[in-house]
């Protein structure tokens, strides 16, 4: 039998249902109301799903692992019946589904395209064709953002505003898909893209360890759990670490997040003292700052302003949309704006809908504006005079993490943070693994393998992996992803030990990488005692950064178990370019999770911070303290330098009131 054609026609698509619904339907005014038309997306965890019935285009998803439940949907839809209809090409907007033999030839994208195709043709005789997931992803972003009004949105302090799109000035963009894992495209045009990055710190670690932490057994569960939490019951803030009054001095917010997690390592509590609810905030406002800190940093580099936001674990809920929404605002200073997607879960299957009419697939524009620029140096080497160090990127691990640009001797500058640091590991350390110690904690990820909670590409894709971008079957996917049970005593505390140490340390590595290449610094160096002196840690983050720079960096540690007493530790720091008091007088003040107010803004900030955060009263205050401690640092050096002097002439007097007493007694 011949190929025939459904036809599939898009003049006129617009939404139907009103503002508040989530994923309402399409209207396609002009399609055959007897087509029989349907389009999936199997992702790492969810399978999502766009058919044509009535009039409309509906969207529905299953959990992957229910893929009969789909397999019976399909089926009472009648959507694969074998209807076929003579296509009436009268416009630019039709598209077809085609029938081979009498068997339906779908568009299919995903992972799951590839692992579960056998499984589509012995239960339902469907041939799939499997098309690249992030060109869906991009093709169906594309189509909603021109085509269909109404289709974006932002979403600030709980209010929506639709965004109107002038298509002429649509790209670029930057397009942060939140899946399992989360991935970071730029689309510069009409099937012109670049996967410019990825975290696997995605929906599926959320999910995960949502399920480990307050046993919910689905993840709209988790999300109406987050609305009814605290999660200052669990997270430390600046006020928790410096005070009400330091804070102000320093024009930062009280509240502002040092350290996701960190009150549970000095607290003696263990999970069953903490609610379900206060976890899941946590848990919620963790990794969505963390998502779009990142999307943010890679914006500011490629120089973008506009972010859309989409995947299936944003699922249209408010505090989710507006973490998001806040922390963009805030990092890039107002000057970027999140956006995101009525069908923010479908971007893929639409895509796959949209294929329909491509003829040509291999046009895909791929300029990859994060490779190292050829001025970086991937031969640094491990030893540093006072002349060839400056400048540098310091990153200081402690509850949160602090990262200061040393520009030259007694010059610096705090850039930027984050609120994921050694608190954050160790406190869900505690929650997880029962372990009363950091040094407990490392012991029990050496014995575990992190691949018994996390998701591969070769979990999701089969053993070929995603090789048109470059990702092998091992690589990571999603930390914790793999979490199907929702009983803590399922898992091996080491496993889930191993597996927090890999995505911490592989996401600090990633973004001490992004705000290197973002203020053009060639060398890194690492401080902290959740860092040195731990050789498994280390070693990740070494590996971490050579995977994120290509090799293009060196990471380097330092430890004050290195130096010789308190004199050389002091020393090594003074040929830094800082010194110790200096350092933690700074990293106690200007913390960790806010803006550095300095003696400049780091170069590639888009604006000055807002005059209510940054005072030049605060700012003379803080470096007329500065001032006063180098002072007195110098004071303390030129007294020790007197002190060692006269002890020397004691020591010399002695000796030679010791040689006369000898002479008299031979006489």
């Amino acid at each position: 039998m011949g190929g025939r054609q459904v036809v599939l026609d898009l003049g006129g698509a617009e939404i139907h249902g009103d503002f508040e619904e989530r994923n309402p339907p399409i209207a396609l005014p002009n399609q055959r109301l007897d087509s029989s038309l349907l389009a999936l997306d199997i992702g790492g965890t969810l399978i999502k799903l766009v058919y044509f019935s009535d009039g409309l285009l509906h969207f529905v998803k299953f959990e992957r692992r229910r893929l009969h439940e789909c397999f019976d949907f399909i089926r009472s839809k009648n959507l694969i019946s074998g209807k076929a209809f003579s296509p009436e090409l009268s416009n630019g907007h039709v598209l077809s589904v085609e029938f081979l033999n009498g068997h339906a030839t779908l568009k299919a994208t995903g992972g799951g395209a590839f692992k579960f195709s056998g499984k589509f043709k012995d239960d339902l005789g469907v041939t799939l064709e499997k098309l690249d997931e992030i060109d869906s992803v991009v093709a169906g972003a594309n189509f909603l953002l021109k085509e269909i009004p109404g289709a974006s949105f932002t979403h600030i302090d709980g209010r929506r505003k639709v965004v109107e799109i002038d298509k002429n000035s649509l790209y670029p963009y930057l397009l942060v898909n939140i899946g399992s894992g989360v991935g970071i495209i730029k689309v510069t045009g009409n099937r012109k893209f670049e996967r410019v990055t990825g975290t696997h710190i995605g929906g599926g670690t959320i999910f995960g360890l949502a399920k480990l932490l307050t046993g919910c057994l689905s993840y709209d569960e988790f999300l109406k759990m987050s609305q009814q939490g605290d999660n200052l019951v669990l997270d430390l803030i600046v006020k928790d670490i410096c005070g009400e009054l330091v804070s102000e001095k320093q024009g930062l917010s009280s509240s502002t997040l040092a350290s996701s997690f960190g009150k549970v390592i000095s607290s003696k509590t263990t999970l069953s003292d903490y609610k379900p609810e206060d976890l899941a905030t946590t848990l919620l406002s963790a990794f969505t700052y963390n998502i779009a800190q990142i999307g943010f940093l890679v914006a500011a580099l490629l120089g973008l302003k506009r972010v859309f936001f989409g995947g299936s674990y944003i699922r249209g809920h408010p505090s989710t949309m507006d973490n998001i929404s806040y922390a963009i605002n805030y990092w890039s200073k107002g000057q970027m704006e999140a956006t995101f997607f009525r069908h923010e879960g479908f971007l893929g299957a639409l895509g796959a809908l949209m294929s329909y009419n491509d003829c040509n697939t291999e046009d895909t524009e791929r300029e990859c504006d994060l490779e190292p620029s050829a001025n970086m140096d991937g031969n640094l080497t491990s030893e540093h005079n006072e002349h060839s160090i400056f400048p540098y990127l310091l990153v200081n691990v402690g509850s949160g993490v602090s990262m200061i640009e040393v520009i030259e001797k007694w010059k610096f500058q705090r850039i930027i943070g984050t609120h994921l640091g050694g608190g954050t590991i160790l406190g869900l350390a505690r929650l997880l693994t029962g372990c009363t110690s950091y040094a407990e904690f490392l012991e029990l990820s050496q014995r575990g393998n992190n691949l018994a909670v996390d998701l591969t590409v070769g979990d999701i894709y089969g053993e070929q992996g995603y090789s048109k971008h470059g990702l092998p079957a091992s690589t990571t996917a999603s930390a914790f992803g793999k979490v199907t049970s929702n009983k803590l005593s399922d898992y091996k505390a080491e496993d889930l030990a191993a597996a927090l140490l890999s995505a911490f340390t592989y996401n600090l590595g990633q973004i001490s990488w992004l705000v290197a290449k973002l203020s053009g610094l060639k060398k890194i160096f690492f401080r902290g005692t959740y860092i040195c002196g731990h050789e498994k840690i280390m070693d990740k983050i070494s590996r971490s950064l050579k995977y994120w720079s290509k090799g293009q960096l060196q990471t380097t540690f330092l430890c004050h178990e290195e130096f010789l007493g308190a004199v050389g530790a002091f020393w090594s720091y003074e040929n830094m370019g800082i010194d110790e008091l200096a350092t933690k007088e700074v990293i106690k003040q200007v913390l960790l999770g806010a803006p550095y107010v300095g003696e400049k803004s780091p170069s590639w900030s888009p604006r000055k911070l807002s005059d209510n955060l940054l005072l030049k009263d605060d700012q003379m205050a803080s470096k007329m303290e500065l001032e006063k401690l180098r002072h007195e640092n110098r004071e303390l050096k030129d007294e020790v330098t007197r002190l060692l002097k006269e002890n020397a002439e004691l020591r010399a007097k002695l000796e030679e009131s010791h040689n006369n007493n000898l002479q008299n007694s031979c006489e």
